[in-house]
């Protein structure tokens, strides 16, 4: 299963967020015809931290009547429209309170510190040593094309605008 971690600076969107996509079953692209005849979008599973922390999925379902025409739809739990009088403090004013009461949970254990080195030490090395470059993008855009398109190669689709969650 591909894990693909995506970061940048000045980037067209601020946010943080694990998106699991899921792939179509087989044949629903003959079974089925999504609004406006265009390729049906992958069902997706989001638990977004910042901003505006939710969990929701995007799936598809089939219209209600007689046609086999699907939408686009989600089931959602957004954190500020489920619970009233929600606060949410900032990432590090939750830190410093843990740190008041005590508190570790929210902390880095050290070994994971040291498992992280691991992954990451080789790679940075390897960076270092073969003098490899960050690839240059556009400030306020996605990121490089190559990187979308890496995503692309492993099966990845980004849904290039079609869907908008209502954050």
């Amino acid at each position: 299963v591909p894990f693909i971690m995506k970061a940048g600076k000045a980037l067209n969107e601020r946010k943080a967020e694990i998106r699991i996509q899921f792939h179509s079953p087989p044949g629903s692209s003959r079974l089925f015809q999504s609004e406006g005849d265009e390729a049906l979008l992958s069902n997706e599973l989001v638990l977004r931290m910042q901003p505006n922390e939710a969990i929701y999925m995007t799936t598809n379902v089939k219209t209600p009547g007689l046609d086999y025409k699907t939408t686009l739809t989600e089931l959602d739990l957004s954190y500020r429209e489920r619970f009233d009088n929600l606060v949410m403090p900032e990432a590090y004013t939750r830190l410093i309170i843990e740190v008041l009461r005590g508190q570790q949970a929210a902390f880095v254990r050290t070994d994971e510190l040291r498992a992280a080195w691991e992954i990451f030490t080789p790679l940075l090395q390897e960076m270092e040593e073969k003098k490899i470059a960050p690839i240059k993008y556009k400030f306020g855009t996605r990121g490089p094309e190559e990187s979308d398109a890496l995503i692309r190669s492993v099966g990845f689709s980004y849904h290039a605008g079609r869907y908008h969650w209502h954050a």
